[in-house]
């Protein structure tokens, strides 16, 4: 398996603003559903001539689209090769004038989320997309429209950032289209939790109702010091907890994710206790792996361990999180790294977009059920990586 391109620079017949459009290759729909949409010339066609009334027409690799597209009424926009996956029921952001395409949604992957701000109240020193700062409220809109172009048997939709609570009115917003337009998919949103220490915020999210959400908050270390110093924020241990609480007294569907690091896995079997005795209601503990990019390359000699080196300490964790009735899972971990006692836990966590194997997995008979590898591990992984073979058990 290889990564997934989502987004590159294209050519384009001419500029214009940004936009999202479905993409299909159908040319039954009406007008105004055309104008919503990127037609997709299907691949080894050479069309003469292109219809009209699309926000786009799409051709991967270049060809006889190129020799009319002066002659075209819609937009025309070549694409790389590596673009050759696109379906009909994908949905992507087209910018004529920055020449750019990305890939919002693809209608036939588990793995779809929307990134909904950069923007974050926190600066982790592990973080693999790194905040900016700039305004980028304008994507609300963006998304909104994106949502109402999703497939209703959309089985799962991530919302991520940046803190998507940055947004208030916009998060709020989003997440009604959601629970409105799309009210059979399960919705997940990744949280650093700060801003739930203010229970009018809680009241405002629970208020929306929708029929499956989830909220995903990292703690990493039940010692507020430690905490704080992986978020690099001063009273951000005490604002999660509190937040936390919140959530719960209102009834608000929670997970935690723990990103196992060098300042994060000595206490893992005290955090998994702790977890444990004052979280009751959390539904989910992940516990992660790194990803190689942003922070995390940058700060990599300072974060590395290999897991196979925090083994016992992540076996302790698990072993105090199920015994207090938690549901636990390990999460961007090699199956040939863990503990066999731990594989029952372990889960094909990495999205598809990203997800690599290593050419000596190709030997291995857990392969099948292995999670994998990020595609930044090619900048470090575990010096233990091997093909389990026959008679080991990959149960």
């Amino acid at each position: 398996m290889t990564a997934v391109h989502l987004s590159a620079r294209v050519t384009t017949s001419n500029g214009g603003e940004p936009f999202v459009a479905r993409v299909t290759q159908s040319l039954e729909s009406s007008p105004e559903q055309r104008s919503r949409e990127a037609y997709l010339v299907p691949n080894g066609e050479s069309p003469t001539s292109l219809p009209d009334g699309f926000a786009a027409i799409l051709r991967v690799g270049r060809g006889g689209v190129d020799a009319i597209a002066g002659e075209a009424r819609s937009l025309v926009i070549t694409l790389p090769d590596e673009f050759s996956y696109l379906s009909p029921g994908d949905i992507v952001r087209i910018s004529p004038g920055g020449q750019q395409l990305r890939v919002l949604y693809r209608k036939a992957s588990r793995f779809n989320a929307l990134l909904v701000t950069e923007r974050c109240n926190s600066n982790c020193v592990m973080c693999s997309q790194p905040p900016r700062a700039a305004d980028d409220s304008y994507l609300v809109e963006e998304l909104v429209q994106a949502i109402g172009l999703m497939s209703p048997d959309t089985a799962e939709l991530g919302l991520t950032g940046g803190e998507p609570t940055l947004l208030h009115d916009g998060l709020v917003r989003i997440i009604e289209t959601a629970r409105d337009r799309l009210p059979a998919t399960a919705l997940h949103m990744l949280s650093n939790g700060r801003l739930f220490a203010y229970l009018a915020y809680v009241r405002r999210i629970a208020e929306i109702r929708h029929p499956d959400f989830m909220i995903g908050i990292p703690v990493y270390s039940d010692l507020p010091r430690v905490h704080d110093f992986v978020v690099q924020a001063h009273g951000a241990f005490d604002e999660t907890l509190r937040g936390l609480l919140n959530l719960g007294r209102f009834g608000q569907r929670v997970e935690v994710r723990v990103v196992i690091h060098r300042h994060t896995y000595r206490r893992l079997p005290q955090l998994g206790a702790f977890l444990a005795r004052n979280l009751p209601f959390v539904e989910h503990v992940a516990l992660m792996g790194l990803e190689m990019m942003g922070y995390t390359r940058m700060n990599l000699d300072a974060l590395w361990i290999d897991p196979a080196d925090y083994q016992d300490e992540l076996a302790r964790c698990v072993d105090a999180l199920s015994r207090g009735g938690s549901r636990v899972s390990i999460y961007n971990h090699q199956l040939c790294v863990l503990d066999p006692e731990l594989w029952r836990y372990a889960r094909q966590s990495i999205s598809d977009w990203k997800n690599i194997y290593l050419p000596v997995c190709d030997r291995c008979v857990a392969r099948n059920r292995c999670g994998g590898f990020f595609a930044s591990a090619a900048v470090r992984h575990s010096a233990h990586i091997h093909a389990v073979e026959q008679g080991v058990r990959a149960d």
